[in-house]
């Protein structure tokens, strides 16, 4: 008799079950039918009564997942794509999917881990550069991008990577070309062009400064007052004294009072030999504070260079008077400025 009650348990539970397989696969249907609708509420509904009827029923957890995706629901998304992954280790649309979302979600370890596992994955070395790039990782950021620009040399994403990637490194020389390259795949960055303005500005290469500063400008990157004080210290640097002096002028407009700006305009002055120019702002500098030996001391070596050497020298011994750390400026042969 109890053998009998246990073989009608067994057949009952197996007819439970394959009735919950019928039904399970009748709302996973029905979760395919709206989904082709385009009614991803209802279809996530339907998916979700699938997968309680069925806990192991991988395909209804993915399609969950991409209906999620579709209405933007990141964190629902990645717990449908992990549970398709839990069941099914190798299931490569998962995989995929998680590797895009971890990338998205700035878990660029996460991410990695799972583009490694994407067998035939297009996507998965450019998440594997990229996350790279985003950990600061340098060294086996090149490496993992120079194989995916050998395939793709017009990819404008990759190249300017690679150039950031250089900058970041100190590889400035290295940096220069692929960032002109990368600017001429994609002219719409703004960011790109600034950077590459600020290379050729640390290079010493103002010209090339200015032309990308300004095509910076022109794709609508923000005028701050320290872009305009590059751009306006590029301009002078170059040549353009009358540009680069409007720019900054109107910086100090906007900071009164700013000593060491003018300071840094004589002296850019002086270098370039514009010696009258450079004395105008020392006496800017002298009105404000007729004690400032630093500015004393710019004057006087704009007369020396004028040719009044005996006048530039009476002011460099009082600027020295005044501040008597200026004394170690003596001792230079070659006193290129303040």
């Amino acid at each position: 008799m109890k053998k009998n009650f246990t073989i009608a348990l067994f057949l009952i539970s197996a007819a439970l079950f394959t009735q919950a397989q019928d039904s399970s696969s009748h709302f996973y249907q029905k979760g395919l039918e709206e989904k082709a609708g385009r009614k991803y509420l209802t279809a996530s509904t339907y998916f979700e009564k699938a997968t309680t009827l069925n806990p192991r029923f991988t395909a209804a957890y993915l399609e969950n997942g991409h209906v999620n995706l579709s209405m933007r629901k990141t964190d629902m998304a990645i717990q449908n794509f992990s549970k398709a992954h839990e069941l099914e280790p190798d299931n490569n649309a998962a995989i995929k999917e998680l590797a895009d979302l971890y990338y998205n979600y700035r878990q660029y370890q996460k991410a990695i881990d799972f583009a490694n596992k994407c067998k035939g994955c297009e996507n998965a070395d450019r998440i594997i550069a990229l996350s790279y790039f985003k950990m600061e990782d340098y060294a086996k950021v090149e490496n993992a991008l120079l194989p995916l620009l050998e395939k793709s040399p017009n990819d404008a994403e990759l190249t300017y990577t690679l150039a950031k990637t250089y900058f970041e490194m100190e590889l400035e020389t290295k940096a220069i070309p692929v960032y002109v390259k990368a600017i001429s795949l994609d002219g719409s960055k703004s960011q790109w062009s600034h950077e590459l303005g600020l290379l050729y500005y640390n290079n010493n290469n103002f010209k090339g400064a200015v032309t990308y500063f300004n095509k910076a400008a022109e794709q609508g990157f923000i005028q701050s007052n320290d872009f305009k004080e590059n751009l306006g210290f590029a301009y002078i640097y170059s040549g353009e004294f009358e540009k680069g002096e409007k720019l900054l002028l109107e910086i100090i407009a906007r900071k009164p009072g700013d000593k060491e700006m003018l300071r840094v305009i004589a002296d850019a002055y002086y270098q370039q030999k514009q010696y009258d120019k450079s004395l105008e702002f020392c006496q800017k500098l002298l009105e404000m504070d007729m004690k400032d030996g630093k500015a004393l001391y710019q004057a006087g070596l704009c007369f020396q260079r004028k040719g009044q050497k005996d006048r530039g020298q009476q002011m460099c011994d009082k600027a020295i008077e005044l501040d008597p750390s200026l004394n170690s400026l003596r001792q230079k042969k070659d006193i290129g400025g303040m």
